[in-house]
């Protein structure tokens, strides 16, 4: 299983029956391809619709029917469409359950950077301010390293998207979770070690007493 599959299903079983949930571009719409057929969970977009699908099928392409990121997609029976006003009144109303977000960069305090490169042409940061404020739970999926280089900082270095509102972080390599005390190493990635997820963060873990493996299936 390569490692954004892997990211995508344990980030999967972080959500909740019923839950209304915002996906991100890129790894994290991935998540949606993973949720089991027997629980309710309905996607957001915040270019305007509930009800996003599983990418269609190569060849059967809706090109006036894309996310956030502009790639295809697909609506579930039930699904609506609406303008940008009401899918930010959606955001900022606290409506959404949970955001699912790529980082370049997560801290200690559970601050993010994603949106922006200094000296890099960047089309602007889109929802994702709105999202990481407006959501109830912040979930970031990503790789653990950017080669071979941390992600997961003491201090994040690039401009922020947010301060202090990630939740959890979920990787190939482990699951930690941002508390109060600082961030918590709770799950192991299938095929890494304590020790190999230490080295490949820059920020401080707390091992929590209770680690375990990742539960996939």
């Amino acid at each position: 299983m390569d490692a954004k599959t892997i990211i995508a299903k344990r980030t999967a079983k972080l959500l909740q029956d019923g839950d209304v949930v915002n996906l991100g571009i890129g790894l994290p719409t991935m998540v949606a391809n993973h949720i089991p057929r027997d629980m309710d969970v309905t996607f957001h977009s915040e270019n305007g619709f509930l009800g996003l699908g599983p990418a269609p099928e190569q060849g059967k392409e809706d090109w006036e029917l894309v996310n956030a990121g502009g790639i295809p997609s697909s609506i579930v029976p039930g699904g609506m469409f609406f303008d940008s006003a009401t899918s930010f009144g959606i955001i900022r109303g606290g409506h959404v359950n949970a955001t699912i977000l790529g980082a370049m960069e997560v801290d200690e305090r559970g601050n993010l950077a994603n949106w922006k490169i200094p000296g890099k042409m960047v089309p602007g940061m889109g929802g994702a301010m709105d999202l990481v404020v407006g959501a109830n739970k912040v979930i970031i999926a990503m790789i653990h390293t950017q080669k071979g280089k941390p992600k997961i900082l003491k201090q994040c270095t690039l401009p922020l998207t947010a301060k202090e509102e990630v939740d959890v972080i979920v990787t190939e390599m482990t699951l930690i979770r941002v508390t109060d005390k600082g961030l918590v190493l709770e799950e192991l990635g299938p095929g890494f070690t304590m020790e190999d997820v230490i080295a490949a963060t820059d920020a401080n873990l707390i091992i929590s007493p209770e680690l375990k493996r990742f539960k996939l299936n």
